[in-house]
């Protein structure tokens, strides 16, 4: 199409001038006949579609039912399926404004031909929306610069919101040093549920991309380009899958670091009442035996001014002093 035959050499160069890109959205459904008719490629965003709109698109585009059926139920793993014409792809994002915690995951279904390629996500997605309006006025490459323009923008949200998860890490594991608390644990585990939920969707993507991105190349009626771009994209999951699995080992140790530190913690609190109750143990045997009634204590010894300094106040001073010794020595009150 647009006067490029299939038996085109793949190494055909493309103009070097941008195409104005054909951006549709939902309300411009009924237009998609006319473009065809046309052989005008172009791109339909469609956002939560009602059954009826996805039948419509069924019967224009002579999509598959078991496309159909992927789009009108969502919550499909990461996949690529090929089809007579076109290729299905699921593939996930996710939302940097999410909570930590939230719902993270944007999934997002393209079905990518040669004549067009529509993508249909069930709930909204600004990347989309943004990237539907710069196309619109600076135009696109062309075809493959196209779907790899969606592609990245799609697979390029992981990067900022890993580098906000880096971030919050190291808040995290100085905050454990400096007063460990349970709003902490809590940070941890929501960050693993994030972190879980990206590597559940990115592992697939990133195997199908590095077997089956030439299937969209291939495709009849796409126009060639020598740009290596689904590579790009593959190499973008890999740094996404290792920055993942790196950032739950750091959690792994965040986790263990806070519960040491609690463990410290009460051991030295531990520590401080075996020291108070070691001192208050001679007091108490010392204030028992001297507190007894028998006749010959208090008539020979108890009954002496002298008894009260030495025996009242005067054992019970060094009884202290001797242990603060003994404790000093032994290192038991240094503050680590």
């Amino acid at each position: 199409m647009h006067g490029v035959s299939d038996d085109a050499p793949t190494g055909a160069s493309p103009p070097d001038s941008n195409k104005p890109a054909l951006c549709l959205q939902k309300t411009e459904l009924g237009d998609v006949a006319g473009h065809l008719r046309d052989h005008e490629f172009f791109w339909l965003d469609l956002e939560d579609p009602t059954p009826d709109e996805i039948t419509q698109l069924g019967d224009l585009l002579s999509l598959h039912p078991l496309t159909l059926a992927d789009v009108s139920t969502f919550s499909e793993r990461p996949k690529r399926e090929h089809y007579d014409g076109y290729v299905s792809l699921v593939v996930y994002g996710v939302d940097a404004t999410a909570e930590t915690g939230g719902s993270l995951l944007r999934e997002v279904h393209l079905i990518i031909s040669g004549d067009y390629v529509v993508s249909v996500h069930p709930h909204p997605f600004d990347v989309l929306d943004d990237l539907r309006k710069r196309l619109a006025e600076a135009g696109v490459r062309g075809e493959q610069a196209l779907i790899y323009r969606i592609l990245d923008n799609v697979i390029g949200t992981y990067v900022p919101v890993l580098t906000r998860i880096d971030d919050q890490i190291d808040d995290i594991e100085q905050a454990v040093i400096d007063r460990p608390r349970e709003e902490s644990l809590q940070q941890i585990f929501s960050l693993k549920r994030d972190l879980i939920a990206m590597r559940r969707v990115i592992t697939p993507m990133r195997d199908f991309f590095a077997r089956d991105a030439d299937e969209i190349a291939h495709l009849p009626g796409m126009e060639p380009d020598d740009q290596p771009y689904f590579r790009d994209l593959y190499d973008t999951l890999v740094r996404s899958s290792d920055l993942v699995d790196s950032y739950r080992d750091l959690l792994s140790g965040a986790t263990d670091m806070y519960l040491s530190t609690v463990a410290n913690r009460q051991g030295e609190i531990s520590k401080q009442l075996t020291i108070i109750a070691t001192i208050f143990l001679p007091l108490s045997f010392l204030t028992g035996f001297f507190g007894q009634n028998f006749a010959w204590l208090t008539g020979n010894v108890l009954n002496q001014t002298w008894s009260f300094f030495v025996l009242g106040l005067g054992l019970l001073v060094a009884s202290i002093a001797l242990l603060w010794f003994f404790f000093r020595r032994r290192g038991w009150l240094d503050p680590d």
